[in-house]
């Protein structure tokens, strides 16, 4: 019959040094040798109370010796080898100070975590009670290898279609499959044949204690008795014995390999331990598309006054844009479109603004950003994604060091206006401001016509506002209200992100954003609006429009009746 055990890492790693080698050599024994499963499954019957302290019973001992008869083949999931590095104290001082040792801790991290190691013996015939132990022995196994390499393990049913693929043999089991050169050897322990163990120790005792003859006449002396029992305890009694002695036993005893183990070669892929995260082709991607992903924007500090002001959104826009066009020609090996707003032959999309928006904003209203919106009216494909993904840093003027990226959220609009931070506060409602219908829009972010201003026609500051929204897939708004900066400039109001005295909301905040790029056209006119939207039925929004648009400028968001207005998370 066919044995086979399923495996399932829960931790995603596996910790095991190859008998023989030291810890700091890096090597990982993948997969699990025979000789460590067996070991395992007698532990655990120790530790379970499957046996007492007396070992196992005659079950126990049959189905050890069964396994150990034929040297199992496996299916052995992806991994990637990796490691850290620890500085352990020796307990000595060196002028003054411990004095440590460096040792490596290396694990093989298996990719997909629902991956299970199978583990199959062809021809190993158990009775009822044997394979009763045994299912309980595997489900009762909390770790293989190391005491950190925590398994989850089954007896696959006789009934199950084990459907895996083996990709690890024996030497002696070449007929499955032949190796080309894509394959490698590796060295792995595994028990002897519980008969050809004891025929083995008996030869060697024969030979050991010839030196050391019994007298046929007299009563031995203690001192021979003596000797001759040290000689039979360099050999144990039987395999199961062997496989229950530790490493103290062995090195007092001189042994360099435990007695009734064989080094066995093993055929494996040869990058069944990748030492690098395998790459993802474009290819093989999900091709689901996606409107908007929304990245968090930290410093190793954890200072949020120390992240750039809202002022500098078009900077910030502007760098991370730069770096996601370096990342999409390392990790997906091309230029997304909708982050160029280019085909692959370098000519621009037809469509109205459909490449991506990157939009920094203010979430928990310190007046600093802290996360950072990429949306696209035609979606963000597989490609886009994954190199927003990928983005893990980006930089700020006058940074000392670099800011820190990571994914906070992808999906549509709706789905982030129920983002909460981590004490609970409604972060999405800010972005529910800019994304849900309504009548009455105004500027979050400063309005830089993209010709220059004309007294009337579709050149006047209207005119291109009303061009702007109608190119981009709005309906022609009823009016267009023109908040800031006032006519009568000796009457500016005193800065301020609340009121004046009157009573009056003021934007003279908006004077203190960059408004041009510092890589790419320049604005005809470097001159900021703030801009009242109205329309005779509820839009939704993100509206962005004017120079800079995708870059963070223009941007709208909807207020109604007496709300307060709010500016990146602030009331102005």
């Amino acid at each position: 019959m066919t044995l086979s055990l399923a495996f399932r890492f829960l931790a995603g790693r596996y910790h095991a040094t190859p008998f023989g080698h030291h810890v700091n050599e890096g090597l990982i024994e993948w997969p699990p040798s025979p000789w460590r499963l067996l070991r395992a499954l007698i532990s655990v019957g120790y530790t379970s109370s499957v046996w007492d302290g007396a070992g196992p019973p005659d079950v126990g001992r049959n189905l050890i010796e069964k396994l150990s008869c034929e040297l199992p083949c496996y299916h052995i999931p992806d991994t990637i080898g990796t490691h850290s590095r620890h500085y352990m104290p020796t307990a000595k001082l060196e002028s003054g100070k411990e004095k440590t040792t460096l040792v490596f801790d290396t694990w093989a991290r298996i990719e997909d975590q629902d991956q299970e190691l199978v583990v199959t013996w062809r021809d190993v015939v158990l009775e009822d009670a044997e394979l009763s132990m045994l299912s309980d022995l595997v489900e009762r196994l909390n770790y293989l290898g190391r005491s950190e390499s925590w398994v989850e393990g089954r007896v696959m049913r006789s009934n199950e279609d084990i459907s895996l693929k083996i990709n690890c043999f024996a030497e002696n089991q070449r007929e499955m499959l032949d190796p080309d050169r894509n394959w490698e050897q590796v060295a792995l322990l595994a028990p002897e044949n519980a008969e050809i163990y004891k025929t083995w120790r008996a030869a060697c005792l024969e030979n050991e204690l010839a030196h050391l003859p019994l007298p046929a006449e007299k009563k031995p002396t203690r001192k021979l008795l003596n000797d001759r029992r040290k000689i039979e305890i360099i050999y144990p009694e039987d395999l199961l014995e062997c496989l229950q002695k530790d490493t103290t036993w062995l090195r007092s005893h001189g042994w360099s390999r435990p007695p009734g183990s064989r080094r066995v070669f093993y055929w494996r892929r040869s990058d069944a331990i990748s030492v690098s995260a395998r790459r993802t082709r474009a290819g093989t991607q999900p091709n689901q598309r996606v409107r908007a992903m929304l990245l968090s924007l930290t410093n190793a500090s954890r200072n949020d006054h120390a992240l750039p002001p809202v002022t500098r959104t078009l900077p910030q826009a502007e760098l991370l844009h730069c770096a996601l066009i370096s990342i999409a020609a390392k990790v997906v090996g091309s230029l997304p479109q909708e982050l160029t707003g280019r085909h692959e032959t370098g000519r621009p999309l037809q469509g109205a603004h459909e490449h991506a928006h990157i939009n920094p904003l203010d979430l928990d209203g310190d007046g600093h950003l802290d996360h950072i919106l990429i949306w696209a009216t035609s979606k963000l494909g597989a490609k886009a994604q994954a190199t927003i993904r990928a983005a893990r840093k980006t930089f700020t003027k006058g940074g000392i060091e670099s800011l820190r990226l990571a994914l906070a959220a992808t999906g549509d609009f709706h789905d982030l206006a129920r983002l909460v931070d981590e004490y609970g506060r409604n972060q999405g409602h800010h972005i529910a401001r800019l994304t849900e219908p309504a009548s009455t829009w105004q500027s979050v972010t400063p309005f830089v016509p993209p010709r220059y201003i004309k007294v009337r026609g579709k050149n006047s500051l209207e005119g291109q506002i009303r061009t702007e929204l109608i190119t981009r897939g709005f309906s022609n708004p009823a009016s267009v209200t023109i908040l800031a900066p006032p006519i009568q400039h000796q009457n500016v109001a005193p800065e301020s992100r609340t009121s004046d005295k009157n009573g009056m909301v003021t934007w003279n905040h908006f004077r203190h954003f960059k408004l041009a790029r510092q890589r790419g056209p320049q604005p005809p006119l470097n001159c900021w609006f703030a801009i009242r939207l109205e329309f005779e039925s509820p839009v939704r929004g993100p509206i962005a429009i004017g120079y800079g648009s995708h870059f963070s400028l223009g941007l709208f968001e909807h207020c109604g009746g007496d709300e307060a207005y709010i500016f990146n998370g602030h009331p102005a």
